[in-house]
């Protein structure tokens, strides 16, 4: 990379902010503000230094987009699955970014319906993303929803599915998510704070209406909570959810009589969680009740359903977290995570002989895919590996039998699975703690500390970081790199406590976690501090804010993705998306234990005038997770404390959000020119 360029530096503009009586100087708080045009004057200018410092790379840059989407199928389509008489796809054309929605009606050699091209809407927008597609009972209409900027903000509409037309209605501020009642004419959907985007009101509307006259049904006024609407598989009833960080609540209401009023399920109780799922004349309900850390079954009557009448369906397991349930006619399906695995587990409801779908490799990942029939022995779930390309299967409960109905084909003739190794292995962490890393790498390469490699990890909200297939990867694998998934704590990998011992007070295992597992993969050779490199995003950028302060010389580089790294201020501001509601993740700092804790560890206020790795940082200027002035501030600040020359870079889209470019080729670029920042610093150059 080209050395010519000056870094930008950032005006300082001295911020006094106090709390507990402690009194911090924020020198670019200034870049908190989005209409300034010295702001974007100052983004606009890192992302010109970014352009001029990588020019001798961009047809390198160029080579990879065009290798990544080489391997892509460009005229692919889902798999079908029939609903409510119809079958329905989504597809993709050749030369196309964006996917096409169709349906079948009754067999799949019917006429094609398209309902929604997104390319043809794409058109004229920089940003394009359509969501929430719910079709009516009937099959006449469906309502979906657009966002044009990328800040998650969306704007529902109906369509005529028979006549084409795009119906007047049109509902701001949405969440995208809505759902039909069963007379064709109510939806309820869920409404966002337009300052904060919290989902935080559940309205009701009448197919026609101006939607200034729509009813509300129902309003969270607890800042700590988000609400949304959905309807039960069964048709019978729509629920609508309230949810924090540690409790949940859910009202009920016959989907039949969409005026009547909801009805509590169990009001919510500090620390309770629990989900609920209706079949016949009960409701089965997955929780934590009676201290069942990893969650357990429990069946109530419909009629009864508050927590005294719960009955176990399916007892708490010390080492056994139960994370999803499918009902069928005849069969219960259970996902559960054992040891860091995911297991599928058929359960007859006669009792007799139930079993686990058998998966061999421990570096895959397994889940239930779409199931919207009750009345069916078939199963479709999805199973991929770092090795195994994404399948979908069918899998008939009672004969055993399985049929993959698609796996993703991988183009360009030179991917054969058995050319890379894929494995686990377990780091120690320096409380004695265990910690799972998944790798994969290409078969002969010698573990002689010289390879390079990517560790990867994210570690916060209880998220499991499953073993998936990319085919982009292969651009790094081919070229000699071994890739990693550290499976650290504050995910839900090995449990529910694996997940409580990586959040509030505990949050600095997560960090210790992923540095204790770069030292087991230098001391075990498989790279070496020359070599290695970490990527997280979000929560994960987080995670690279603070190992890059904690254990700067094990890196060579590290690329933080729309990263949350000025912790203390933005958990001070409950005008800021998402806020509140992270109170029982990361602690509320207006309480000084919390307080004091996150700043012993907030990137951005942790910054120390020492040598830092090679940095990539990105960011979306309407992201609405993470604000772009958070990294933004953090990069101004890297660059006046860091004591070396190495490269730092801050590249901000100014057309996206915190999910980056829309269209799905768009985003491969972006792909493109992280893995030409770690390629180029291995001197590899095609």
């Amino acid at each position: 990379m080209s050395n010519k360029s000056i870094a930008p530096i950032a005006t300082i503009k001295p911020h006094t902010l106090e709390k507990h009586k402690d009194i911090r100087t924020d020198n670019y708080y200034w870049l908190n503000d989005r209409e300034n045009p010295e702001v974007i004057d100052y983004l606009n200018k890192e992302n010109a230094y970014y352009n001029e410092m990588t020019t001798d790379t961009k047809d390198f840059q160029k080579s990879l987009f065009e290798e990544m989407k080489s391997r892509i199928k460009e005229d692919d389509q889902s798999v079908p699955y029939l609903y409510n008489g119809y079958f329905y796809i989504t597809r993709f054309e050749k030369g196309q970014d964006y996917p096409i929605y169709s349906r079948k009606k009754g067999n799949l050699n019917a006429n094609e319906e398209i309902m929604f091209n997104c390319n043809e809407m794409a058109k004229g927008h920089s940003y394009f993303q359509l969501t929430g597609l719910s079709v009516s009972p009937d099959n006449k209409y469906a309502t979906f929803a657009i966002d044009l900027i990328g800040r998650r903000i969306y704007t529902i509409q109906i369509k005529n599915l028979e006549t084409g037309e795009i119906l007047s209605d049109k509902i701001e501020n949405a969440d995208g998510g809505s759902t039909w009642a069963n007379d064709n004419k109510t939806i309820f959907y869920t409404h966002q704070d337009a300052k904060t985007l919290r989902s935080d009101k559940i309205y009701k509307h009448k197919l026609g209406s101006d939607a200034s006259k729509d009813v509300l049904v129902f309003h969270e006024k607890d800042d700590t909570f988000n609400t949304s609407v959905y309807k039960e598989k069964s048709k019978k009833y729509l629920v609508i959810g309230s949810g924090s960080t540690l409790t949940s609540e859910y009202q009920i209401l016959n989907a039949d009589t969409p005026d009547e009023n909801f009805k509590i399920f169990q009001p919510r109780v500090r620390g309770l969680e629990y989900s609920i799922s209706h079949f016949g004349d009960s409701f089965y309900v997955m929780t934590n009740k009676d201290k069942a850390t990893n969650f357990k079954l429990m069946k109530t009557p419909e009629n009864a359903t508050s927590k005294e009448n719960w009955k176990d369906i399916i007892p708490h397991r010390k080492d056994v977290l139960l994370e999803d349930i499918e009902i069928f006619k005849d069969f219960l399906v259970v996902e559960e995570r054992e040891n860091g695995l995911t297991k599928l587990r058929i359960m007859p409801w006669s009792g007799k002989d139930e079993y686990y779908l058998p998966f061999e490799s421990e570096t895959y990942s397994a889940f239930t895919s779409t199931n919207v029939d009750f009345d069916t022995d078939v199963l479709r779930y999805g199973y991929q590996s770092l090795t195994t390309p994404s399948s979908i299967i069918d899998f008939n409960m009672k004969t055993k039998t399985k049929e993959v109905k698609k796996e993703q084909e991988v183009l360009g003739g030179k991917f054969e699975k058995n050319n890379y190794t894929e494995k686990r292995v377990w780091a120690t962490a320096k409380d004695g703690t265990k910690i799972p890393i998944s790798l994969i790498y290409k078969v002969g390469v010698k573990l002689d500390g010289k390879n390079p490699l990517l560790q990867y990890a994210y570690g916060s909200y209880g998220y499991s970081m499953d073993c998936t297939f990319s085919s982009s990867r292969l651009s790094l694998l081919d070229r000699g790199f071994i890739f990693a998934i550290a499976h650290i704590r504050g995910g839900e990998d090995l449990g529910r406590p694996w997940y409580e011992n990586g959040k509030l007070l505990k949050k600095k295992n997560t960090f210790t976690d992923f540095v204790d597992c770069s030292k087991f993969l230098i001391a075990e050779k498989y790279t070496s501090a020359n070599h290695l490199y970490a990527e997280g995003g979000s929560a994960g950028g987080l995670l690279m804010g603070a190992v890059v302060n904690m254990a700067p010389e094990l890196y060579n580089g590290v690329i933080a993705q729309v990263p949350f790294v000025d912790v203390i201020t933005t958990m001070l501001d409950d005008s800021i998306p998402l806020t509140t509601g992270e109170y029982d993740e990361w602690g509320n700092p207006n309480e000084k234990e919390s307080y004091d804790y996150m700043k012993s560890y907030s990137p951005y206020d942790n910054v120390l005038a020492q040598k830092y790795p090679n940095m990539l940082v990105t960011t979306g200027l309407h992201d609405s997770q993470v604000q772009y002035w958070e990294p933004a501030k953090w990069v101004a600040k890297l660059r006046i404390l860091k004591t070396n020359n190495n490269l730092l870079f801050l590249h901000t889209n100014m057309d996206a959000g915190h999910g980056g470019a829309s269209g799905r080729f768009e985003a491969l670029k972006e792909v493109a020119k992280e893995f030409n920042f770690l390629l180029d610093l291995e001197g590899i150059k095609k």
